[in-house]
């Protein structure tokens, strides 16, 4: 029986899809996901930083960063805060159909770290606060799942 386990280790070229909406939050991701691709041994010139308006857009980013081919993983990034109007469900509900959308249809990881919450101090708790950092989270799973697809795609041969 074959057994395929992912380590966080330097898997490639790796893209960090930003979102500029909520920058206050979303850097603080950013600097969680930069930490952890140092964790894992990836140079800086093999991290590029995309910025991008808002959540909505991270999908079609991710659609054109996967297809390019230059990218083993893909980190997203963004903080979809609750507000007084429905927005906040179209908003975080398509990014993250469109992030899935991506990974499932070319096979690159994409590692989801959108924010959905309630308020900026929630969203604040998991950018680096008592909740830990999510962006640190979405890139060590992005990570992981490229090198044990690697695996899997290794095995084939």
């Amino acid at each position: 029986m074959a057994e395929f386990r992912g380590r966080l280790r330097a898997i490639g070229r790796v893209a960090v899809l930003v979102s500029l909406y909520n920058e206050l939050v979303t850097a603080k991701l950013l600097e969680g996901a930069l930490a952890c691709c140092r964790e894992a041994g990836i140079p800086e010139t093999d991290v590029d930083v995309v910025w991008l308006p808002g959540a909505f857009e991270l999908g079609a980013a991710a659609s054109v960063a996967a297809e390019s081919g230059r990218y083993a993983a893909i980190v997203a990034l963004g903080a979809v805060i609750r507000g007084e109007t429905a927005h906040f469900h179209y908003v975080a509900g398509e990014a993250a159909r469109g992030l899935n959308d991506v990974a499932v249809r070319t096979g690159i990881p994409v590692g989801f770290g959108v924010l959905t919450t309630d308020d900026l101090d929630q969203a604040l708790a998991r950018a680096g606060g008592a909740a830990g950092n999510k962006g640190h989270e979405a890139a060590e799973a992005a990570l992981t799942a490229a090198d044990v697809l690697a695996q899997i795609r290794a095995s084939r041969a």
